[in-house]
């Protein structure tokens, strides 16, 4: 009778430890939170980083950023037009146009697009040159900067007093003096700290400078060439742009004195330098077909670098085949999604982001979320998985060249399993009603059963005593 019982004792006592259920879970783990980075410019980059993760639900929330910090540079401060008035201006170029009617059209319109980008901190100036007419005693022309230039609007932002001064400019004089207007516009800007520009548009070679007035001898121009390229390179502190146009032929001679003989060629080369190396700021030698288009446009876009944009940009995001068949891709809401793929390309496991232009100082992003499908392929765990494969992106940088760049750098995860156990069932109290299946009832059933057939047997052991 003892041995039946104790046989009973350690039968409850399985079933009462059968009541303790151990079950096996999937947790999420970030490993390796690397951060893809390509640099694309000096001042523009690509980056793809976990940015936030929900691992009780099997999900990170990855994100693709491109930053174009380079800044968009408007011209404040002071601009001084330096425009040749000689007689040479009212050469016709085409038809009844005039070389002059170009020159000063153009510049209107420059002046009218720069106040348009900045109305408040941008004030502009204007000066011509050419010479007089008086001579002094030896019949030389009388040189100097009150002589052969003169200031036609002091520095204003009213767009309209400006275009109605530069419209109302006309010939001065037969010759060129451009070191006197370089001189005349160099004292009209003030001490202020402030940025400072000049822009020179002539269409003749200087003839005359303040105090060279030999208009034979090959000498004298010398003296005219290294007082005005003088002139040129200590206009310190000030950016200049010129705009030369009219010579046609370079190779033909401008001055001749004996066997010494200056080319026009030689003189642009002696006083301006070249378009590769300028003997100051920016250069240009056009013809006159191209002076609208210089001026409306070169000159503007050398002031105001609109070009600092990143443009024609592809970003492929590849997946691996494990993230494409175990995970749900959706995009975070609230991100502008309207130029990226909707769903993964199946062909390539790939998205496309696709962006025409990125301008100075914009960002642009996309967010999306990886998530565990409820089923999976199980071989996965354990395994430290890449979020994805590697990125491509194609684009055109500040330059306008096409670039490529690529990365396999990519934020890692990985799923594990642990066993949880689940607490005791209180039976102490039984449910209500009782339950007609189940482990628990079972359970219970059984102990009841149990417990009857001891009080039998030992109601049975009594007697036979």
């Amino acid at each position: 009778m003892k041995k039946f019982l104790t046989i009973i004792t350690l039968i409850l006592l399985i079933m009462s430890m059968s009541t303790s259920v151990f079950a096996v879970t999937t947790t999420m783990e970030i490993v390796e939170d690397n951060v893809c980075t390509i640099e694309l410019d000096d001042s523009a980059s690509f980056e793809k980083r976990i940015i936030d993760s929900d691992l009780a639900n099997h999900q990170v929330t990855l994100q693709l950023k491109i930053s174009n910090d380079s800044e968009t540079i408007i011209p404040s401060g002071e601009l001084m037009l330096v425009i040749d008035s000689s007689q040479s201006m009212d050469t016709i170029v085409s038809e009844t146009t005039t070389r002059k009617d170009l020159v000063l059209q153009s510049a209107n319109r420059l002046v009218e697009s720069l106040l348009s980008a900045n109305s408040t901190d941008l004030k502009i100036g204007v000066v011509t040159f050419s010479t007089g007419s008086d001579r002094d005693s030896n019949g030389y022309l009388i040189t100097g900067t009150e002589a052969d230039a003169q200031k036609v609007c002091d520095f204003t932002n009213d767009l309209s007093t400006l275009q109605t001064q530069i419209s109302a400019i006309e010939g001065t004089g037969q010759y060129t003096n451009l070191d006197a207007g370089l001189q005349l516009a160099k004292s009209c800007f003030t001490s202020e700290d402030n940025n400072k520009y000049m822009i020179v548009l002539t269409d003749g070679l200087p003839n005359l400078a303040v105090g060279y007035n030999d208009l034979v001898s090959y000498d004298g121009l010398t003296d005219v060439i290294n007082q005005t390229k003088s002139t040129l390179t200590f206009l310190n502190g000030i950016d200049v742009i010129t705009m030369l146009t009219g010579i046609d032929n370079e190779d033909a001679n401008f001055r001749v004195e004996g066997s010494n003989i200056y080319t026009y060629g030689q003189v642009i080369n002696a006083v301006f330098g070249t378009e590769e190396n300028p003997t100051v700021g920016k250069f240009y030698n056009i013809n006159d077909d191209e002076i609208e288009a210089t001026i409306t446009n070169d000159i503007y876009h050398d002031l105001v670098p609109i070009t600092h944009s990143l443009t024609d940009i592809t970003v492929v995001d590849y997946f691996p085949q494990y993230i494409v068949d175990n995970f749900e891709m959706d995009y975070v809401e609230g991100i502008d999604i309207s130029n990226v793929s909707t769903e993964i390309d199946l062909e390539t496991n790939s998205i496309t982001w696709t962006l025409d232009e990125l301008a100075a100082g914009e960002t642009a992003i996309i967010q999306y979320t990886l998530t565990l499908k409820d089923e999976f392929d199980e071989t996965i765990i354990g395994k430290i998985l890449d979020t994805n494969e590697r990125i491509d992106i194609t684009y055109k940088d500040f330059d306008g060249t096409e670039q490529e760049k690529t990365s396999e750098v990519t934020p890692k995860i990985r799923l594990s399993t642990e066993p949880v156990s689940e607490p005791p069932v209180d039976n102490t109290i039984a449910p209500d009603p009782l339950p007609d299946t189940g482990l628990h009832a079972f359970i219970i059933i059984g102990f009841i059963a149990l417990i009857s057939l001891a009080s039998f047997f030992g109601y049975k052991a009594r007697k036979i005593k």
